[in-house]
């Protein structure tokens, strides 16, 4: 069972979290025994809550699991490992590169910033941030190899989702 939120959503990537964490959470019985019994049943429905969460952003959100291990792990749902796709074509930020990067050195001191994914009139940036993981940004698109509660990780993705991917607070 997938849970509506009652309250009016802000769209931010905290907001997103918070949502995808609660359906998770009200899910939790069915997602453990599913696991027990047939854990590709389990996976599928992480898939859906998933995609139920982003469909209410409108967006695709994605759980990824690099170790297969993780999928036993229900309190990493949504903390970790996310695709958040916006618009798969679009190749070119809407403010200069320079400006994400130089926010991601501010937020995480210890961190490298760096152009990615440079190739065919595309363009992206890669933060990787010393000992917690990494963060690969697109202009359509942004995906979060780290834990989400790390500091600074849902302050820099909400920042990105108001200047870099025109997601207002009261939309």
């Amino acid at each position: 069972m997938v849970v509506e939120v009652a309250a009016a959503l802000t769209h931010t990537f905290s907001s997103l979290i918070q949502d995808l964490k609660s359906n998770f959470d009200n899910n939790r019985k069915a997602l453990e025994n599913s696991l027990k019994i047939n854990p590709a049943v389990a996976y599928q429905k992480i898939n859906e809550i998933t995609q139920f969460v982003g469909s209410r952003y409108r967006l695709n959100l994605q759980i990824h699991f690099p170790d297969q291990r993780r999928l036993f792990i229900i309190e990493s749902y949504g903390t970790e490992n996310l695709g958040i796709v916006f618009d798969k074509h679009k190749k070119q930020f809407p403010i200069p590169r320079e400006t994400i990067k130089k926010k991601a050195l501010e937020i995480f001191t210890a961190s490298r910033a760096e152009d990615a994914y440079m190739y065919e009139g595309k363009e992206g940036v890669r933060v990787t941030i010393v000992a917690a993981g990494r963060l690969e940004i697109l202009p359509g698109s942004i995906h979060i190899w780290c834990n989400v509660e790390n500091h600074g990780v849902k302050e820099y993705v909400d920042w990105l989702f108001e200047n870099v991917y025109s997601f207002e607070k009261d939309r």
